[in-house]
């Protein structure tokens, strides 16, 4: 039985473009809280008397609880027994409350066990989020996850935004992303009738393991390592670093302008992720995350250089970072897809999944300590290593992939001697 395309779904209640939207919001909304304490800090610094690697717990928290989920989520089945959007539902609705309780703690004996939570029920929201969007699309599909991308990009700024509206305690803001959260959870309840093409049911096996001795595997995780490594610390620690300019730390309200500043630069990746979309589309997947890595390094370590230069300047290379620190995300998975066993592929991404985000703890934790020890300049120039060696990663994949393209010249010669020789243009 051949299946119905994409955009004539098997119910009339099914329309594509409508569950994109209904995902993507719900996603934007529920992803607010991911950052709700990390954008906090200066607040809770004073109230909590928080040392950098305090400071720096409160977001890894989050990242290692997301890792817990993922692979606990994979290892169960339970991605493949529950439909993704009730798991949307209960996974964007536990975040709401575990941030919520972020009210009642005093220190991070009390903050870090609900930060931990907070992660474990987002990885409910996020990868389900991706799979129920890949099940309404078959053409289309790369960009439907690029928007997929743009709004966890967004709903991470969203804290920013919120705090940019003017000196605001920190209870406010966990309130408001602890409610953002709970109407992405009714969100995605709107979202009606059976998605069209729907994934086999594959719990996680130990065999996906072996995905790791794939060369081309192994690659596209170093790759996703290194954007990893980069992705989060910018998210995380860029407003600290506009408000720890001299030009915005003389303002009435330097914190206030920093966070609406950050909002900007972090919500450019939103465009950023189509732009990845479209360089993928034009030049290959590995390609495409070389520029991006390329590009986003650069801006990191141009502005380690800079120091505080004119706001101007900092601010257009924030902008310019934020657009492509984000850009080549979903690049690396789909290099996983094409070369993994297709009988692990749940598997394999699961692993990737995890390497990459414990690769941000380190990462995380290492900015505010390089601040404090030494200087923006040197916490910038550190981050620009993971897009470097992922820069290496890909050019090692791309040239590999063009090798393999390539037939060797015993080939050439067995085809010559059959059919002729080659001239020097290669035409016989």
């Amino acid at each position: 039985m051949t299946r119905p395309d994409a955009e004539h779904p098997t119910t009339p209640t099914q329309r594509p473009g409508l569950a994109l939207a209904l995902v993507a919001a719900s996603t934007f909304l529920s992803m607010s809280v991911w950052f709700s304490a990390s954008f906090v800090i200066p607040q809770l610094t004073t109230a909590w008397d928080l040392s950098p690697t305090g400071s720096s717990l409160l977001t890894i928290t989050v990242q290692i609880g997301f890792v817990i989920g993922a692979l606990a989520s994979a290892a169960t089945g339970l991605a493949d027994a529950i439909p993704p959007r009730l798991l949307m539902c209960a996974g964007a609705f536990g975040a709401a409350l575990a941030n919520l309780g972020l009210l009642w703690a005093d220190d991070l004996t009390t903050a870090l066990p609900l930060r931990l939570t907070t992660g474990i029920c987002l990885a409910a929201v996020y990868p389900p989020a991706l799979k129920e969007i890949s099940t309404w699309f078959t053409k289309g599909r790369g960009t439907a996850l690029g928007i997929m991308i743009g709004a966890l990009t967004l709903g991470s700024a969203l804290p920013h935004l919120v705090s940019s509206f003017g000196p605001i305690h920190w209870h406010h803001v966990i309130i408001a992303t602890s409610a953002m959260t709970a109407t992405g959870a009714a969100t995605i309840l709107l979202l009606r009738g059976d998605d069209p093409y729907p994934f086999p049911q594959r719990p996680f096996n130990i065999r996906a393991l072996a995905s790791l001795r794939n060369k081309h595997v192994a690659l596209a995780n170093l790759g996703y390592m290194g954007h990893m490594w980069e992705l989060y610390a910018m998210w995380a620690w860029v407003g600290a670093y506009l408000a720890a300019l001299p030009t915005i730390s003389a303002l009435p309200n330097p914190a206030t302008t920093a966070s609406a500043l950050a909002f900007l630069c972090i919500g450019a990746g939103a465009l950023g992720c189509l732009a990845g979309g479209n360089l993928s589309d034009r030049y290959g997947r590995a390609q495409s995350a070389l520029i991006s890595l390329l590009c986003s390094g650069a801006a990191a370590l141009t502005l380690a250089v800079i120091g505080t230069g004119p706001l101007p300047v900092v601010l257009a290379l924030c902008v310019f970072w934020g657009f492509w620190v984000i850009a080549d995300s979903a690049q690396f998975s789909a290099i996983v897809t094409e070369h993994a066993d297709p009988v692990y592929i749940g598997g394999a991404l699961s692993i990737q999944l995890a390497l990459g985000y414990l690769t941000t703890t380190v990462s995380l934790w290492l900015v505010p300590v390089l601040v404090q020890n030494h200087s923006w300049a040197t916490a910038l120039a550190t981050l620009a290593i993971g897009p470097a060696i992922g820069a290496i990663a890909m050019a090692v994949l791309t040239m590999s992939r063009t090798r393999r393209s390539r037939p060797s010249p015993t080939a050439r010669h067995r085809c010559s001697t059959v059919t002729g020789p080659l001239d020097d243009a290669g035409n016989r």
